[in-house]
C-alpha cells in the first residue's frame, strides 16, 4: 500500500440509510400490529434525520465525530449500521427526575440552571450525598460529570474541577451532567455477581405471557367435553337391542326422552360457559353427530336413514376406539385425562411466579433460586388455588433462570449464559468493577463503575479511515481523576486470563465476538502484558487495510506455533512474518495508522487460495462480488494471528480446564453441527464460514498437543462423523484427509489440494464456489 492510499479520505454513501427507511417506512404502513408500526415510526424518523444530516453537511458518518460541533466524547445517538442521527444521547427533552430535581433545588426546569445550581455550596452539598449513599444511576456517561466535578472538590483539586467545568459549560445548555437519584440497590451492591435479566424484567416476560389457548382448548376439551360425549353416548347405547347391539333397535320411552332433554339443556348452559374448544360444535363429529340425533328425536322427528347411519356409526366407533363407558379401559383412560386437566396451566403457575417475584429488590437479579423455583405451597394453594406441590414447567423456570445473579462461570456452566454473544453482554459488568477497583476512594470507584457500565452502552459509531472508537479514557470527567488509579495491572491480568479461558472453553468454535475482544482489549492494556487483541473486520466496509497490531499479534502467533501442525496446515512462514514485524519496527513503519507488509502479505495469501478448483457449486454474483474478495483477505489476517488465541495462550497465559485436545474434539462438534446445516440449504456460503472457524480453532487447539495426543484425536473424529447424517461425514472427508496429510508429514499444493482433490485444505471464504457445498446426493445448493 503506497502513501497516497493511506491518506485517501472515505466517507459513507446514502444508499444504506436510504435502504434502512425504506423499510421503516414500509412497516409502519403495513405492520398488522400497532406497537411495530409505532416502533417503526421512531425508526424512520431517526433515519430521516441521519440523510437529512448527511445532506446538510451536519452529519459525516465515517468519522469519530461525526456530528459538527459536538467533541467525540458526546454520546451520540447511533443507530443500526453506526450511523449518528445527530443528536446526542444525553440530549433531548427534561427527563422526569431533572424536572423533579428543579421544583427541589427551586430553580428553573433547564439545564442550565439545573447545573448552576450543582456549582453552588446548596449542589456541592446534594452531590455529596449522592456519592456518600452510591443511590444513583447513570444511564449515559454524562450523567456522571458533576459528581465528578464533586468528588474532585471534596478532595481538595479545584483547579481539576475548575478545568472540567469549563470543559462542560457551553454543552451545560444541551446535555444532563446530573445522575439519576435512586431508591433501590445503590450502586455499588454486589459488585462481583452477574445477572442477564434483573427481577423487574423477569416480571415484565412473565407477565407478557398469556394463556395458550390451544392447551387451554385441550384441557376444556378433556375436563368438559370428552366426558359429556360419554354420557352422550351411554344414553344412546340404552337403545341398543338384539344381536348386533345397535343403536334404536329399542323404542325410546319417556324417561330417556326426558333424560335426553335435561342433557340438551346442560349442553347449551356448557356451550356457553366453555368456549376455548369449538370441535363439540362440528356437526361431521362424533359428539356432534350424538347430539343433533337426540334434538332430533327428543323434538318428536323420526330419523332418517342418512342420520340413522351416521348415528350407528358415530357410537360403533367411539365403543370401538375407547370402550363401553364405565368398562375397565374406558375408566383408567379417562382416570388419566382427569389428572392431566387437573394440572394447572403455565399461566396459572406464572401468577404464583409472580407473587414470588414481587418481594424480591426489583432492579437487581436473583441470588438464590431456590425459594422462587419450589413447587406451590399450601399458603400458595389457599391464595390461588393452584395444587400444592406443583412443580414449575420449565418454560417459566428458564425465564426465572435468566435473573440468577451469580459469579459469570457459574452463569455459563448453568446455561443462563448460552453463547459468547450474550456473555459479551454481561463482560462489562465486570471489567467495570476490575477497572475502578484501580480507585482508592470508595466513592470514587463506584462512581467510576457506575461510569464504564454507562460508556460500554454506547453504541459503535460506522468508521472509515482507520479511525478507533472512543475510549473511556477519553471522557473529560474520567481525565480529570486519572491522577487517582492506583496499579491495577494485577488484577486486570487475572480477570482477563479467567474470561479468556471461559471464553474458549465455554464456546469451542465460536469466534471471539467483537464486543467481547473490546471488554478483553480494556483488560489487556490495563494489565500491561502487551497482548494486543484484534477485531473481526467487516467485509463490506473493509480498506484493504491492517493496523498495525495485527502483524504484532501474528508474530506472538508465530512464537507460540513456529514449527507446529498449524503452521504446516495452513502453509505459514512464521519465520519471515518475524522478520517483517522487526523490519517494520527498524525503518518506524510501527508508528504508522497500517501495517503495509502485513497487508500486502494477506492479500497474496487470498490470491493464492484463489487458484483452489471449486469443486462445488458456483456462489452467485453476491458471493464473487468485492465483499467476498476482502472477506477472504479478512480470513487470511485471522489465519495468521489465530484471532487472539495465540495471544490469550503466549501472553495472557489461559490454561482451558478440559485441556486442548478435548477442546479440539468440542471445536469438531461445532464442525460437524455447522456442517450438517449446509445440505440442501440453498445458502450455505454463510455457515460455511463459521465451520470454518471452528475448524481453524480445531487445527490451533490440535496443534498445542503432543504428537501421540494429536492422533488420538484425529482418530476419534472419523467416529464423530458417525453421529450425524452420511452427508456430514462425505463432506468433511477431503478436510480431515488433509488433516492427517499433514500430520504424517505431507502438505498441500499452492491450490491448498493434494492427492488428486481427496484431501483439502478448509477456508471459509470464497468467490469461485466451495467443495464442502457440494451435495454428497449428486443435487447441488444453489449460491446466493
Amino acid at each position: 500500500m503506497d502513501d497516497d492510499a493511506e491518506q485517501q479520505h472515505l466517507t459513507a454513501a446514502p444508499g444504506y440509510a436510504l435502504g434502512q427507511l425504506a423499510k421503516a417506512f414500509t412497516t409502519a404502513l403495513t405492520h398488522e400490529d400497532a406497537g411495530t408500526r409505532r416502533r417503526a415510526e421512531g425508526r424512520a424518523q431517526r433515519w430521516r434525520a441521519v440523510l437529512a444530516g448527511m445532506a446538510g453537511g451536519r452529519l459525516t458518518i465515517g468519522s469519530r465525530t461525526p456530528v459538527a460541533g459536538l467533541p467525540a466524547w458526546v454520546t451520540p445517538e447511533v443507530v443500526r449500521g453506526g450511523f449518528a442521527t445527530g443528536a446526542p444521547s444525553a440530549g433531548g427533552p427534561l427527563q422526569p427526575y431533572e424536572i423533579g430535581l428543579a421544583e427541589r433545588f427551586g430553580v428553573p426546569a433547564d439545564r442550565r440552571a439545573l447545573f448552576a445550581h450543582c456549582l453552588t455550596d446548596t449542589g456541592l452539598t446534594w452531590l455529596w450525598g449522592q456519592l456518600n449513599s452510591g443511590r444513583y444511576e447513570v444511564t449515559v456517561p454524562e450523567e456522571g460529570a458533576l459528581l465528578t466535578m464533586a468528588w474532585l472538590v471534596r478532595h481538595g483539586e479545584p483547579a481539576a474541577a475548575l478545568d472540567l467545568v469549563a470543559e462542560l459549560e457551553p454543552f451545560a445548555g444541551r446535555l444532563r451532567f446530573l445522575p439519576r437519584p435512586s431508591t433501590g440497590r445503590t450502586a455499588s451492591d454486589d459488585p462481583d455477581a452477574l445477572h442477564r435479566r434483573t427481577v423487574d424484567d423477569t416480571v415484565n416476560r412473565l407477565v407478557r405471557r398469556r394463556p395458550n389457548a390451544a392447551v387451554e382448548a385441550q384441557r376444556e376439551a378433556l375436563a368438559v367435553w370428552q366426558p359429556f360425549g360419554d354420557e352422550l353416548l351411554a344414553h344412546w347405547l340404552e337403545t341398543a337391542g338384539g344381536e348386533g347391539g345397535q343403536v334404536l333397535e329399542l323404542t325410546p320411552d319417556a324417561s330417556w326422552l326426558a333424560r335426553g332433554g335435561e342433557l340438551l339443556s346442560r349442553y347449551r348452559l356448557l356451550a356457553e360457559e366453555h368456549t376455548r374448544c369449538g370441535k363439540h360444535r362440528s356437526s361431521k363429529g362424533n359428539l356432534g353427530i350424538l347430539r343433533g340425533a337426540l334434538e332430533e328425536t327428543a323434538a318428536g322427528r323420526e330419523l332418517d336413514a342418512r342420520r340413522l347411519g351416521l348415528l350407528r356409526h358415530a357410537v360403533a366407533s367411539m365403543v370401538r376406539r375407547r370402550g363401553l363407558p364405565g368398562s375397565p379401559a374406558h375408566t383408567e383412560l379417562r382416570r388419566a385425562q382427569r389428572v392431566q386437566a387437573a394440572l394447572p396451566s403455565h399461566h396459572a403457575l406464572a401468577q404464583v411466579v409472580l407473587g414470588r417475584l414481587a418481594v424480591l429488590p426489583q432492579e437487581s437479579g436473583i441470588a438464590d433460586l431456590t425459594p422462587v423455583l419450589a413447587p406451590v405451597s399450601e399458603p400458595e394453594e389457599r391464595e390461588t388455588g393452584v395444587p400444592i406441590g406443583a412443580q414449575l414447567p420449565p418454560a417459566i423456570s428458564r425465564v426465572v433462570e435468566g435473573a440468577l445473579s451469580a459469579p459469570v462461570d457459574v452463569l455459563v456452566e448453568r446455561g443462563v449464559v448460552p453463547s459468547s454473544e450474550v456473555l459479551a453482554e454481561l463482560v462489562p459488568q465486570l471489567v467495570a468493577v476490575t477497572s475502578a477497583r484501580a480507585y482508592d476512594d470508595e466513592a470514587l470507584r463506584t462512581l467510576m463503575a457506575a461510569n464504564y457500565r454507562a460508556f460500554r452502552n454506547r453504541r459503535s459509531l460506522l468508521l472509515l479511515n482507520l479511525e478507533r472508537q472512543v475510549r473511556i479514557e477519553e471522557l473529560p470527567w474520567v481525565r480529570a481523576v486519572a491522577a487517582q488509579r492506583g496499579d491495577g495491572s494485577a488484577e486486570a491480568a487475572l480477570v482477563l486470563r479467567q474470561l479468556g479461558e471461559l471464553a474458549v472453553q465455554g464456546f469451542p468454535g465460536t469466534i471471539l465476538p467483537n464486543p467481547l475482544v473490546r471488554e478483553l482489549g480494556v483488560l489487556a492494556r490495563q494489565s500491561g502484558l502487551g497482548a494486543p487483541l484484534v477485531e473481526e473486520l467487516a467485509a463490506d466496509i473493509f480498506m484493504n487495510a491492517f493496523g498495525p497490531k495485527f502483524l504484532v499479534a501474528a508474530g506472538i502467533a508465530g512464537e507460540l506455533l513456529g514449527g507446529s501442525l498449524y503452521e504446516r496446515y495452513y502453509g505459514i512462514d512464521y519465520a519471515a512474518i518475524g522478520e517483517l514485524a522487526i523490519a517494520e519496527a527498524a525503518d518506524g513503519s510501527n508508528r504508522s495508522r497500517t501495517s503495509a507488509g502485513f497487508a500486502r502479505l494477506c492479500a497474496e495469501r487470498a490470491e493464492a487460495a484463489s487458484s483452489a478448483p471449486a469443486a462445488g457449486p458456483k456462489s452467485g454474483a453476491s458471493q464473487g462480488s468485492w465483499v467476498a474478495e476482502n472477506g477472504k483477505v479478512i480470513e487470511q489476517s485471522q489465519i495468521l494471528t489465530t484471532h487472539n488465541l495465540a495471544t490469550l495462550v503466549h501472553r495472557v497465559g489461559i490454561a482451558p480446564e478440559p485441556g486442548w485436545a478435548e477442546l479440539a474434539r468440542r471445536c469438531f462438534v461445532t464442525v460437524c453441527r455447522l456442517t450438517g446445516r449446509v445440505h440442501r440449504n440453498p445458502r450455505p456460503y454463510a455457515t460455511i464460514k463459521d465451520a470454518a472457524y471452528a475448524w481453524r480453532q480445531l487445527v490451533f487447539h490440535l496443534s498445542l498437543c503432543r504428537p501421540a495426543e494429536q492422533r488420538r484425536v484425529l482418530g476419534g473424529l472419523d467416529e464423530e462423523t458417525g453421529r450425524y447424517p452420511f452427508h456430514v461425514a462425505a463432506r468433511l472427508a477431503p478436510a480431515l484427509a488433509g488433516l492427517r496429510l499433514v500430520m504424517d508429514g505431507g502438505g498441500f499444493g499452492p491450490d491448498g489440494t493434494a492427492e488428486g482433490g481427496r484431501a483439502r485444505r478448509l477456508l471459509g471464504w470464497t468467490t469461485d464456489g466451495h467443495w464442502l457445498a457440494s451435495d454428497p446426493t449428486g443435487r447441488s445448493a444453489k449460491g446466493s
